[in-house]
């Protein structure tokens, strides 16, 4: 190919420059090792990675990387790693939600301002997932994303355990005396043994399956553990590929589709998915202007039984998935009843249905048939609407428990998730397992960042008594790795005056899932007047990173967004200032 046959790219504004303008650029290059021949106007293709010690999940990125950059020497391109921010929920205060959309800004922020002309995305822990897609979606230049995989599964006692959801069980065996201290203790080792996020069906393994649903990842790859061989087979393929897409122009914009949204809720339905990828999605699609509502994750997923047999709802892990067939499995089963678009397009450059024509389920028990469903058609994701919901909430049927889909009970509120740990084992708490916890103040804006605190553990002297769940309701977000009759996202939240403001102890909170209905039956006179001595609470936030937050959240129900982001905004090329 001569010189005047070479496509023009988009690093070549900067590579290709002429004069003072080029020569800076890649005389400081240079300054790596990079020969001038690296400048030939090959496509320059980033690695964004949020490896980082501090986000756990993520920590092994920076191999995956090297796995990556082999790819995209092997395909022609020139691979440039950069950091990102890591928002690993693990160790981040108050939730990592509250930087999610932070980290979307700096990813979309630095793909546009530097040369480059497609990008790898490498996450980990729940919220890099969404927020990558999300940079990405609004630069809208070639993108393709590899998730750094399960960890092993944890073995404790000759019993498979599981990373998060294993934690809520120890916890509540610690509290009724069934575990000690010092075998708890012992008990932390054996869950998370291996890099890589959590192994259960939590946030992380949804997002990561989710992403290939989506077709932003490769076929297969979201299943593959951390410390599995394979995980670098596919980085690697994932750095030929994302070249091969900067040639074909394959961008975010083509992939990201209603259609894809749509096999993607319902992949949520059929692998028990965690109720925060409604959020995460919703962000998501707002990005490209892809409306989606809350009626969409209802409606969707009625006739789309769940398949995969994995904690929470079920009992075996991602290690197990993986090897039982993985995503691809479960997408072809879809396909084959009509419930996937499957001419959708993918970052292969082929339609799910052709990514997934050979896929093979090796195990029928950890992924079930259509026709011999792990859990019903029906028991996904249900949305609920009514007076102490208007705007609507979510509950994860498969990880409920059914005698309590319908149930009326008093409420017991709570103004924060703190109020109630602090009473939550007095042995002479006013509760009963027919009471309704009420945690509120929890939500996008009211905490801020709406963490993952609607799940609480059940009062100590009730886990004494033998009772295993109860109905809960939050304004907040539950752990993908936690379970129970637990409605979440509650919306208008009530730090901007919905209705979970308004709940007083004692009130009559009647839940009919089926329905779809959660309400309050209290009198609207008697809620009018509530609301008219209503005040909201005072500003805890009046500068920085938090303030910016508070001032612009989107409610849960709009995917917690910042309402600004909206949109996709390109990649034109910054002004040179050279």
């Amino acid at each position: 190919m001569t010189d005047a046959q070479k496509p023009s790219r988009r690093s070549q504004a900067w590579f290709g420059a002429q004069g003072r303008s080029g020569m800076v650029y890649r005389s400081w290059m240079r300054n790596q090792g990079f020969g001038h021949e690296v400048f030939d106007g090959r496509p320059v293709i980033g690695i964004a990675t949020s490896a980082s010690e501090l986000a756990p999940c993520n920590a092994h990125l920076t191999r995956v990387a090297e796995a990556v950059k082999r790819g995209v020497w092997q395909a022609g391109g020139l691979p440039l790693q950069f950091p990102t921010m890591a928002t690993g929920e693990t160790l981040m205060r108050p939730t990592a939600m509250l930087y999610r959309n932070l980290m979307a800004m700096e990813v979309e922020e630095l793909i546009r301002a530097n040369p480059l002309d497609g990008v790898v995305l490498l996450s980990g822990c729940d919220k890099t997932t969404p927020a990558m897609l999300m940079g990405a979606a609004s630069v809208d230049l070639p993108a393709v994303m590899v998730t750094g995989g399960p960890m092993l599964n944890g073995k404790y006692r000759g019993q498979d355990v599981g990373s998060g959801t294993q934690v809520w069980k120890f916890e509540e065996d610690l509290k009724t005396g069934r575990m000690t201290e010092e075998e708890c203790f012992f008990a932390e080792g054996c869950m998370a043994r291996s890099n890589g996020h959590c192994m259960t069906m939590g946030t992380a393994s949804t997002m990561a399956c989710l992403a290939e649903a989506l077709g932003m990842q490769l076929p297969g790859s979201a299943a593959w553990p951390a410390v599995d061989s394979r995980r670098m087979e596919v980085a690697q393929a994932a750095g030929q590929r994302i070249v091969g897409m900067v040639e074909e122009e394959l961008r975010p914009s083509q992939i990201l589709t209603r259609e894809a949204f749509e096999n993607a809720i319902r992949v949520n339905a059929a692998i028990g998915g965690s109720t925060n990828a409604v959020i995460h999605l919703t962000a998501i699609a707002g990005r490209v202007g892809v409306e989606l509502n809350l009626r969409d994750f209802d409606g969707l997923v009625r006739a789309v039984p769940t398949l995969v047999n994995l904690m929470p709802s079920g009992k075996y892990l991602m290690e197990d998935f993986c090897y039982a067939g993985g995503l691809p499995a479960v997408m072809a089963e879809l396909i084959s009843g009509k419930l996937l678009h499957g001419g959708q397009i993918t970052v292969t450059g082929r339609t799910i249905a052709e990514n997934t024509e050979n896929a093979e389920r090796v195990d029928s028990d950890v992924i079930t048939r259509l026709d011999a469903p792990f859990q019903p058609a029906g028991t996904g994701i249900a949305v609920l609407r009514g007076n102490l919901c208007p705007d609507g909430a979510v509950i994860k049927q498969s990880a409920a428990s059914p005698h309590l889909l319908t149930h009326r009970g008093p409420a017991r509120v709570f103004d924060s998730p703190e109020a109630y740990h602090e009473v939550a084992d007095d042995p002479e708490l006013d509760i009963d397992e027919y009471t309704v916890i009420v945690i509120r103040n929890a939500g996008p804006k009211g905490y801020p960042g709406m963490p993952e605190v609607a799940n609480v553990p059940l009062p100590g002297k009730l886990l004494k008594a033998g009772v295993k769940d109860m109905v809960r309701i939050c304004d907040g977000r539950m752990s993908g790795t936690g379970y129970g009759t637990v409605i979440l996202h509650v919306a208008p939240e009530a730090a901007v005056g919905g209705p979970l403001a308004l709940v007083h102890d004692g009130d009559p909170v009647v839940l009919d899932v089926p329905n779809r209905t959660l309400r309050l039956d209290v009198d609207d006179a008697e809620l009018t007047r509530r609301r008219q001595t209503w005040r909201a609470p005072a500003e805890r936030h009046t500068s920085g990173y938090s303030w910016l937050y508070t001032q612009h959240v989107e409610q849960a129900d709009q995917g917690a967004d910042f309402g600004f982001l909206r949109g996709s905004r390109g990649h034109e090329v910054p002004r040179d200032s050279h």
